[in-house]
């Protein structure tokens, strides 16, 4: 095995959900982090150091053993989950600085039900009847977030839309490199790349961030590695098939976040949009075969 993977520990269902939940936790403190930001310093400016935080921290414990565990034929595979990835983040960043940050959320989190469409297209993996119906039921709870009256979305709408189109982009750049790369070189590789490429698109916009802004910033790095640790971790103790659902907890953190900070309760039309977004997207990863590990985008 590898230098660069762990080895497998005996299975323990409570640790695995545990690890997930701290996961999916701190990707919702992140999501609070960068609405907090967003003020004080402009969203490609807070992603360029998302990544750099994360790659300066990460950096030497993946070069310990120098660059050979971390040579990769699959470069190209890894640029597209670096652009993919960031490129969702930008527009999550952007759209909760437009809208409700539960509805940003819940829109970029959208991806599972978006997933087999794009598997469909890419790969011309099959998309089965219970894959169409998480998908559809996943795309009514989308509607009723998106219902007319909501006039808070705007521009950020659409824009979180797209994000889960980098989303399930980036998941499924994942699931390609986990066939052959072990778990730190894709995160070596992703915190690397996106932090080369993002830098020449902050210092086109560049603002320096207000003082008071720095410590979020820091959050939104930190909290983004904590997720990708936890959750490598979960994998070592349970399955990501069991895991896998675990990815809304984001949306459910999120809102109680919402509401404690912000005093924004959900209403009960887009309450009832993420229950049926949460349950499409739980019936279409059941369903759909093999489940994507959700790291860094």
């Amino acid at each position: 095995m590898s230098s660069t993977e762990p080895a497998k520990r005996e299975e323990n269902l409570l640790i695995g959900l545990a690890m997930a939940t701290l996961a999916f936790a701190s990707l919702a403190a992140m999501g609070a982090f960068a609405k907090a930001a967003a003020p004080g310093s402009p969203a490609m400016v807070n992603v360029f150091f998302q990544n750099a935080i994360a790659f300066v921290l990460l950096a030497p414990f993946a070069l310990r053993h120098g660059l050979a565990p971390l040579k990769t034929r699959r470069i190209g595979m890894h640029v597209l989950r670096a652009f993919s990835g960031s490129s969702s983040w930008l527009a999550l960043f952007i759209a909760i600085n437009l809208m409700p940050l539960t509805n940003a959320v819940l829109l970029a989190y959208s991806a599972p039900i978006i997933l087999p469409l794009i598997a469909w297209m890419v790969s011309g993996q099959k998309v089965t009847g219970p894959i169409w119906v998480g998908v559809v039921l996943g795309f009514a709870g989308i509607a009723l977030v998106l219902h007319p009256s909501n006039a808070e979305l705007g521009w950020g709408a659409p824009i979180a839309l797209v994000g889960a189109v980098m989303v399930a982009l980036a998941l499924l750049s994942v699931r390609w490199l986990s066939e052959t790369e072990p778990d730190l070189r894709i995160m070596f590789f992703y915190f690397a790349l996106s932090t080369v490429g993002t830098l020449p698109l902050a210092l086109l916009g560049w603002q320096t961030p207000a003082p008071w802004a720095w410590p979020y910033i820091a959050g939104i790095g930190l909290s983004l590695l904590a997720s990708q640790v936890t959750i490598i971790i979960a994998y070592r103790y349970a399955s990501p098939v069991v895991l896998a659902p675990a990815i809304y907890l984001v949306i459910i953190f999120t809102a109680l976040i919402n509401w404690v900070v912000w005093d924004r309760p959900p209403t009960w039309l887009e309450a009832g949009g993420v229950a049926l977004v949460i349950v499409g997207g739980v019936i279409a990863m059941r369903k759909g075969g093999k489940p994507v590990q959700h790291k860094a985008g």
